[in-house]
């Protein structure tokens, strides 16, 4: 059995044949203006390294394609890795509630970011949940600190190391 952190939720990695069993991921998109500027903020655990906090510009973009942005990393940071399961939290209750189904995805600017999302989560056990704002607090950091000015690709104010990668 694993470590788990104060929300009851895994976080040392299981590997099995040298392949990750399973992640979870706080994920968030933001936007200075909707839409304006915008970056993502994206926390895995799960890794066998310890987490991976990853901090990306995004361009000018509205909250909602933000939100998916910042889904769609932490999927594709899971199947590069071959993760055999992710769990995410999202503080976007639309993303969750279109990626599970309840909602249909009928915005023609989000359904290409939906598809690949579906697409990609298909690769893997996937599953979301809504998070309240406050418990995503890490991942809203990381995003606002992208936004806020492409230099935000270095050190984190907690020393940690962000990580740059593009979607």
């Amino acid at each position: 059995m694993g470590a788990w952190c104060k929300k009851g939720v895994p976080l040392l990695a299981r590997r099995k044949n040298g392949v990750m069993a399973e992640l979870v991921a706080y994920v968030d998109g933001g936007c200075l203006g909707n839409p304006g500027p915008s970056g993502i903020g994206v926390v895995i655990d799960g890794c066998a390294e310890g987490p991976v906090r990853i901090a990306k510009w995004i361009g000018h973009q509205d909250n909602n394609v933000a939100e998916y942005a910042a889904l769609m990393e932490a999927l594709q940071y899971a199947v590069a890795r071959k993760a055999r399961k992710l769990h995410v939290y999202s503080d976007s209750e639309v993303v969750v509630r279109q990626m599970t189904g309840e909602y249909q995805c009928r915005s023609p600017r989000l359904y290409s970011l939906h598809w690949t999302c579906r697409k990609l989560a298909r690769s893997l056990a996937f599953s979301s949940s809504h998070v309240r704002r406050e418990n995503n607090a890490e991942a809203n950091r990381l995003a606002q600190v992208a936004l806020r000015g492409r230099r935000g690709f270095g050190r984190s104010t907690s020393g940690f190391r962000l990580r740059a990668s593009a979607v």
